[in-house]
């Protein structure tokens, strides 16, 4: 096994008041000639939105995007004819492919917190589409549940990657353990809240993980721990 840790010291930090953005990867003014992505992820920000405040109308084209809510509610506009609000729990996709316009902002009185993911796409200028799911951390107890995978369902978002996202709730002095298939294939992993151990090593708040040559992944939870982890491959 093989792992690469994304230390807090080493965020970019973007603060401009209504909006502060911790940067893992090199995004908008913050640049680390080391730190361009994980494989194909490109984008992990953890971004934070005072209220009444937002992302005015912008284009995207030929990248996954995903937002995972983790506090508060933002709406979302798109030039696909989507308008919705979503909240804590909620999981938004936008395979922005041939190109797609969006806004979102805080239509809450409290903060929002989402993480904000890019991943490279595998097919190049696909019709647009946007999806959302809702996964109610209550149902999750204990589990490690897909969000996002590269297949069609009814029970996550889907995109055009052989990517998967699963967000993991787990109790103190619970166990697990996760398989995947190693060929061209890391894991990432984001520890949103709480102390977790991935294969011995430990991962507290906000902390990053990236491992790679191995197929198997043994989990221990000292704390209550909220986390994300992503399955990305590692090359096209």
């Amino acid at each position: 096994m093989t792992s690469e840790r994304f230390g807090l010291s080493e965020r970019g930090v973007k603060d401009i008041g209504w909006l502060k953005s911790n940067f893992v990867f090199s995004f908008s003014g913050h640049y680390n000639p080391v730190r361009a992505g994980f494989g194909l992820l490109r984008v992990v920000n953890d971004d934070f939105v005072q209220p009444q405040n937002g992302f005015g109308l912008h284009a995207h084209a030929n990248m996954e995007i995903i937002s995972v809510m983790l506090a508060g509610s933002m709406n979302h506009i798109d030039s696909l004819g989507y308008k919705e609000v979503v909240h804590k729990d909620w999981v938004q996709i936008m395979s922005a492919g041939s190109g797609l316009r969006h806004e979102e902002h805080n239509v809450g009185q409290d903060q929002v917190n989402f993480l904000q993911i890019w991943i490279e796409p595998k097919l190049q200028n696909i019709t647009p589409r946007y999806q959302r799911r809702h996964f109610p951390e209550e149902k999750r107890v204990n589990q490690l549940v897909t969000i996002v995978s590269n297949e069609e369902g009814q029970g996550h978002c889907w995109i055009n990657q052989n990517a998967k996202l699963a967000l993991g709730y787990f109790e103190a002095g619970q166990t697990l353990r996760y398989t995947f298939n190693p060929v061209n294939k890391a894991v990432f992993l984001f520890n949103i809240s709480g102390t977790l151990e991935v294969n011995g090593q430990p991962l507290a708040d906000r902390e990053a993980l990236g491992l790679w040559d191995t197929a198997q992944l043994e989990f221990t939870f000292p704390q209550e721990s909220r986390f994300l982890l992503i399955e990305t491959p590692i090359n096209h």
